[in-house]
């Protein structure tokens, strides 16, 4: 059936994702394409020396991102959205958000960005032997007890952001396991939180007294393909204020973006994995076995249907990048040329091809912000050279490239060369892979991989989370989740794959090698600027 009778059958899918600075409706037919969309763009603010979004935003946030959609709608095919066959929630991972039992959040909500957790995380990596990141929202938690902050004892339920909007849509305190794997460690054997880890944390904070435990007050944890509960009265005026929506569509567990992204890519099956890049990165690799240790530089997470998953994760990736581009940009205009942005990305990116592999010797260091994975708490922009080093437009603008990956390869060196994990696949998306090959082939060159790319992941972790809702009500076969991707969503689209080139290999560990130890010039700067 066309998108028209699609939308006024009542047949088609709609996700939703809250990202750091867009939310994005993507609405999907029965063969889950997208047929329209909508966005809000967003930012965050600073509060009382914390990164926050305020509730208010969240809710408006929600509200004229589905309105847009609405508008695509009657503008694409003159109809009106009554119903729908499914809904799915994801959002930005971590963070807390503690509610008491009035239902009113305690204290305005504290994203992933927040780096003020260090004491917590590490005493509840010792404590758990396991290595606990700044942003889970574990950390936060500890840390406001750490703290004395008052509101603790008066918490009733913990969630995420994608938690939360789901639990006002529908209700229903729960999960999708993904996203609960960045709340506490989950257990892949019974895809639940850690009972060993909760224990613990229950006896650490016994003596503070609280009036919960930790398990009481999580979100109840579902995996892919369960049905997370249905569209409120409530949760139906909430989202479309125009108050044409009906209530009763199911929805799908609440993911995490992370997950989202292993969706839209493909990357859910073990020996699978998926790169980000875009404003910050990470990988995700589906791991056939628990690694011998915890490394601070890895997060463990899990997908969509609960497979333990490498998580490295990078604050920084393609702002310096951009902003050196944008030099150029500038320059074009003094010169009175026309600017077309696409062109001067890929001349200048097409170009650095042509450098030499290690970038003849020179080096950038992209840290906007700081960089947990090489001990930055915060971060400086540079670029270094000798005076003897090959300074020409294309090693520039190469060695700018390889920086944006630079710490993803750091991260990732430590699975594939030290625990000797084994990929198939590995799918690049965002910004990064925008220029046809370029991303790509310097991504390969850093993992020593093949990388694909394929054109539907520009669509992003709103049609990831669409594809979880339509998997829950368009999987009558009974299929695993990468069964269905693989049968229904990605037969046909395979993606572009780039092998790596060995001389690239070698060049690039060049680099890193010269990257490692410029690192001390990174600190001083830190120290000094």
């Amino acid at each position: 059936m066309d998108a028209k009778t699609t939308i006024t059958s009542g047949k088609a899918v709609l996700g939703i994702e809250f990202g750091s600075t867009r939310i994005k409706a993507v609405l999907i037919d029965e063969n889950n394409r997208p047929i329209a969309s909508g966005v809000h763009d967003w930012e965050n603010q600073l509060a009382d020396g914390l990164w926050t979004y305020s509730t208010e935003a969240i809710r408006y946030g929600l509200q004229d991102c589905y309105a847009h959609l609405r508008e695509d709608v009657q503008q694409r095919y003159e109809v009106e959205i009554e119903t729908l066959a499914a809904i799915g929630i994801s959002a930005m991972m971590h963070g807390y958000m503690p509610f008491g039992k009035d239902e009113e959040i305690l204290v305005p909500f504290r994203t992933w960005r927040n780096t003020n957790t260090g004491p917590a995380a590490e005493k509840l990596s010792e404590l758990f032997v396991y290595n606990i990141p700044l942003r889970w929202s574990i950390s936060h938690l500890y840390q406001a007890i750490l703290n004395g902050e008052l509101h603790v004892k008066d918490i009733t339920y913990l969630t995420t952001l994608a938690g939360y909007i789901h639990w006002q849509l529908t209700g229903e305190k729960v999960l999708g396991v993904g996203d609960a794997s960045g709340m506490l460690p989950v257990d892949p054997a019974t895809k639940n939180y850690s009972a060993d880890m909760i224990e613990k944390f229950d006896s650490l904070v016994a003596p503070e007294g609280y009036p919960w435990k930790l398990e009481d007050i999580l979100p109840r944890i579902l995996v892919a393909g369960k049905d997370a509960g249905h569209l409120t009265e409530k949760g139906a005026r909430m989202l479309d204020v125009s108050g044409h929506l009906k209530a009763g569509v199911p929805f799908c567990p609440p993911e995490g973006d992370a997950g989202t992204g292993m969706v839209a890519t493909n990357a859910v099956l073990q020996r699978t994995g998926n790169v980000s890049a875009g404003t910050s990165s990470f990988s995700m690799i589906v791991l056939e076995k628990e690694l011998s240790r915890p490394y601070e530089m890895i997060d463990m997470v899990t997908t969509p249907d609960g497979s333990l998953v490498a998580m490295v994760h990078c604050n920084n990736c393609t702002s310096d990048l951009n902003a050196w581009v944008n030099l150029f940009k500038e320059y074009q205009q003094l010169l009175g040329v026309p600017v077309d942005m696409n062109e001067v990305f890929g001349k200048l990116y097409n170009n650095a091809l042509t450098g030499d592999p290690d970038c003849g010797g020179l080096l950038s260091y992209n840290y906007f912000s700081g960089e947990p994975v090489t001990g930055l708490a915060e971060g400086r922009p540079l670029f270094v050279r000798k005076a003897t080093d090959k300074f020409s437009l294309a090693n520039f603008m190469r060695a700018n490239l390889y920086a944006s990956v630079a710490v993803l390869k750091i991260g990732n060196d430590i699975l594939f060369n030290e625990e000797k994990v084994e990929v198939d696949r590995i799918t690049g998306h965002g910004g990064l892979f925008k220029t046809p090959g370029v991303g790509q082939r310097v991504l390969a060159a850093a993992l020593n991989s093949p990388i694909s790319v394929m054109e539907t992941a520009g669509e992003g972790g709103a049609w990831g989370i669409a594809l979880l809702a339509a998997y829950v009500v368009n999987n009558a076969e009974g299929r695993s989740l990468a069964g269905w991707l693989n049968d229904c969503v990605f037969l046909d689209n395979t993606g572009v794959e780039i092998a790596p080139l060995p001389e690239d290999v070698a060049g690039f560990d060049t680099y890193i090698k010269r990257y490692q130890t410029g690192l001390a010039i990174e600190h001083a700067a830190v120290s000094s600027l």
